[in-house]
């Protein structure tokens, strides 16, 4: 065997780097991530963190365990600028104080978000206080994100959900069921914008044919999510 001298460059020091930990189930935010930073000099570094066949509280919080070795098995030879933990039911359920915690255990980053973190801050840069929710969950879990919700100070006055319990059955949920559904919930006057809720929620269609119906604005996990690292990025 011949050995060779060899030298190290930095061509993989790519900035900002951004870590993307989504669910096992999850067939749709890992796409929607990669599109919408496909035009920036980023490089995104996925891993998967287990998830339970329904979507439980039970399961939700099954994953506070799971997270540090998640965040883990991303690359360790390099700091990120943003880690961001793909589950809004998820979050609400464990905190997302303790989330950040979690993830920062397992892997060097700058910032951490998730989609309830990233929903809130969307909220209070735009002057949002009361959305209507439209989420696929069973009502335990949307219980939960509405009151993390309105401890940050955003009510859910208007709030609706296809209560679905099997995570495999939310990516298939068709556009047309979305869009029905939140050009229902939007009629209302008392709310000042739509959330989509769910990051395996396939919304990008939905949010502008929403918009475009009722003037209102419409935000789902995976825009806001994406929203906020981008924020993140410039911070």
């Amino acid at each position: 065997m011949k050995t060779y001298e060899y030298s190290l460059s930095d061509a993989f020091d790519v900035i900002p780097r951004l870590g993307l930990i989504v669910l096992q189930a999850d067939e749709t935010l890992e796409g929607e991530v990669c599109n919408e930073f496909r035009d920036l000099e980023s490089t995104i570094y996925v891993s998967r963190i287990p998830s339970g066949l329904d979507v439980t509280t039970d399961s939700l919080a099954q994953m506070e365990l799971d997270l540090p070795n998640a965040a883990g098995l991303l690359p360790r030879g390099c700091a990120f600028d943003v880690v961001a933990y793909g589950c809004t039911s998820g979050t609400s359920v464990v905190g997302a104080n303790r989330v950040r915690d979690l993830v920062k255990g397992g892997v060097d980053a700058r910032h951490v978000t998730d989609p309830l973190s990233a929903t809130i801050a969307w909220c209070h840069a735009h002057g949002v206080k009361r959305l209507a929710l439209l989420s696929p969950y069973v009502a335990d879990v949307n219980e939960g994100l509405r009151r993390a919700l309105s401890d940050a100070g955003i009510e859910t006055p208007v709030f609706g959900s296809f209560n679905i319990a099997k995570e495999a059955a939310v990516a298939r949920i068709s556009e047309t069921s979305i869009v029905q559904a939140g050009i229902d919930l939007c009629e209302s006057e008392d709310v000042d914008a739509l959330f989509l809720s769910c990051t395996n929620l396939r919304t990008v269609g939905a949010r502008a044919a929403i918009g475009a119906a009722t003037g209102r604005s419409v935000v789902s996990s995976n825009s806001v999510l994406c929203w906020h690292m981008k924020h993140l990025i410039a911070d």
